[in-house]
């Protein structure tokens, strides 16, 4: 009689047994059924457990009072019916707080009242997922390569301004952002990546802790359980489109430029406001005390690729007064494709930006509408992210190298052993006699009607060490190729096109490396991608024309537009694609300098 054999929990112990397979259960590795993972602060502190909403209270001024002595004298009214004030704004006639519904009801019965209303969610635009996994201001590079130009740089003109000649290094006497700020209020920054360490000058974090930071700065990570958890990179993203060096760069794919990628405006300063958590969002008050914390650090440009749905009054004129005193805002239109532009986008002192591709034609997931003035380039660009957490992978045998792609969420590591043909994965079983706790690399057909977390949650547990999934059909998928959420079990996972699986099933048996390694740029979508590109275009202009008004570096920018869409100022496109030097030609003509 056959012998079944299988590996036990007890590593590296055979048992064996006289039973047929069908009637064996099979055991998982040791090691391969934990799944727990530092829990993403997802699940944080937006929504209290203590019954306590957070809420914005519009109050009327003390007669006779400053405008400080007003806001603190009214914080005290909304402690002594129990409420928990968070944050002050006197310019606003506004405290942001925490009340419990007797405390709501006290209040209503206090004169000075205006309003009482919840203290709205905002959220980034194009938030990308990722794997889990000190500095001073320094001398900005002005030489590099000409492959750090992305094609979103040349769309907008950039390089043309700074690099007319088209070198790879800053042209003497350019406008490039010196002695610009620009001010970037999203979920703050990784200090490790080295594309923006000259540009930070300071920053504030509004998430964690309200405290002006010079050192490491405002991070895009949270500490959980004695773990820092990063966050999916969005402001470090939006950041490196309009500041990213030339001639410095992280890790990148192999064959890619060594040095990274070059921002807009590659020698602006750099501010970062940190309004959003590690999940992308954030509260209203938050993005008011950025925008007025910006605006006093004399920023003359603010980026925000985040927004709601709703409109907040003093959210307005928190932008109003920032207008007045020299800053321009400039925020994304969202990302849901409808005929509405999201706030802040949509009042009229914020410079609303919709998304367009490469080719200029209009994003499908970009929000529309009369208050949308430009477009940049936000469909598949390139810039900084979380160090190591933007992965590829490559698949190696006997020296030939197989493209591939990871898997969402696949672990990261290199893994080398005998391949190992699992079917489809579908039980721990399905890798037969091959498979031991030691380790192999497990082929598995895609289909089955399972998931490839199941897939890939099986052959882990029968010991694979490294997962290779083989496309069933020929055409390579638009998306969906996933392990749904991180796991600490995940192993590194990746798919192969339909050719090279039927080439990896005649491997069978020889030694096969599969290598997902993490880099530190990421390809991303949406209208958060396009802002940092039309604000960087702002810092240029600024940049040659340092007198110019907030007013007149919009009109600039505005009239010099390339228009793609009917004539003149639509919905969707604004007055167009945004144009660096023909902005500054414009206002070269339009304003010029006095003759001394």
């Amino acid at each position: 009689m056959k012998r079944w054999v299988w590996l036990g929990l007890v590593g590296g112990v055979v048992a064996c047994s006289e039973k047929p397979p069908s009637e064996v259960e099979p055991q998982a590795c040791p090691g391969t059924v934990e799944e727990s993972v530092p829990k993403s602060p997802r699940a944080q502190a937006l929504v209290a457990e203590d019954g306590l909403e957070d809420v914005l209270i519009s109050f009327r001024p003390r007669v006779s009072a400053s405008a400080m002595a007003s806001a603190d004298a009214f914080a005290t009214d909304v402690t002594r019916v129990g409420g928990q004030v968070k944050r002050r704004f006197p310019k606003l006639n506004l405290v942001s707080a925490r009340l419990s519904a007797e405390a709501r009801a006290a209040l209503a019965k206090n004169p000075d009242v205006v309003s009482v209303r919840p203290n709205r969610t905002v959220h980034a635009f194009g938030m990308p997922r990722l794997p889990t996994s000190a500095l001073l201001h320094g001398t900005a590079s002005t030489v590099g390569s000409v492959g750090e130009y992305t094609p979103g740089l040349k769309m907008i003109q950039a390089t043309d301004v700074w690099d007319a000649n088209n070198d790879g290094a800053i042209d003497p006497g350019s406008a490039s952002g010196t002695n610009i700020k620009v001010c970037v209020i999203d979920s703050g920054w990784d200090d490790r990546h080295p594309e923006l360490k000259a540009a930070y000058i300071g920053g504030m974090d509004f998430i964690d802790h309200e405290d002006v930071i010079e050192g490491d700065g405002p991070l895009d990570r949270t500490l959980k359980d004695g773990v820092y958890v990063y966050g999916g990179g969005h402001g470090t993203h939006t950041a490196a489109t309009i500041a990213a060096q030339l001639g410095v760069g992280g890790k990148v794919r192999p064959g890619k430029e060594p040095n990274g990628v070059a921002g807009v405006a590659p020698t602006v300063s750099l501010l970062i406001a940190r309004v959003l958590d590690v999940t992308g969002s954030g509260k209203t008050d938050d993005v008011i005390a950025a925008v007025d914390w910006c605006s006093s650090q004399g920023a003359n440009i603010a980026s925000l690729s985040l927004g709601s749905n709703s409109s907040d009054d003093d959210e307005k004129l928190a932008f109003e007064k920032a207008l007045q005193g020299g800053m321009l805002a400039f925020a994304a239109t969202g990302n849901s494709g409808a005929d509405k532009v999201a706030f802040p986008a949509a009042y009229a002192a914020v410079v609303a930006v919709g998304a367009v591709d490469f080719k200029g034609e209009w994003a499908s997931f970009s929000q529309f509408g009369a208050e949308v003035s430009l477009v940049g380039p936000g469909v598949e660009v390139l810039s900084a992210s979380i160090v190591g957490a933007s992965p590829f992978s490559d698949v190696a045998a006997g020296g030939t190298h197989f493209t591939s792609d990871p898997l969402e969420y696949s672990g990261l590591s290199s893994y080398t052993g005998r391949l190992v043909n699992c079917g489809l994965g579908d039980s721990i079983s399905s890798c037969g006699e091959e498979a031991n706790c030691s380790g192999f690399v497990a082929y598995v057909d895609r289909g089955g009607g399972l998931y490839f977390e199941e897939k890939a949650r099986n052959v882990i547990q029968a010991g694979a060490k490294a997962v290779i999934i083989g496309n069933n059909v020929a055409e390579d998928p638009s998306g969906g190729f996933t392990l749904t959420a991180p796991s600490a079990i995940w192993v590194p996972t990746t798919w192969v096109s339909l050719d090279t699986a039927n080439t990896m099933k005649g491997l069978i048996g020889q030694q096969v490396t599969v290598d997902v390694t993490g880099t530190d740029y990421l390809v991303q979508s949406g209208t958060s991608m396009a802002t940092p590109h039309v604000a960087g275009a702002a810092a240029l202009v600024k940049s040659a024309r340092p007198d110019l008004t907030p007013a007149q570096v919009r009109e600039a920018l505005e009239k010099s537009a390339k228009d793609l869409g009917p004539a003149g100022q639509d919905k969707q496109y604004g007055f167009g694609l945004v144009q660096a030097s023909d902005a500054i030609k414009y206002a070269n003509t339009k304003f010029p300098l006095p003759v001394p």
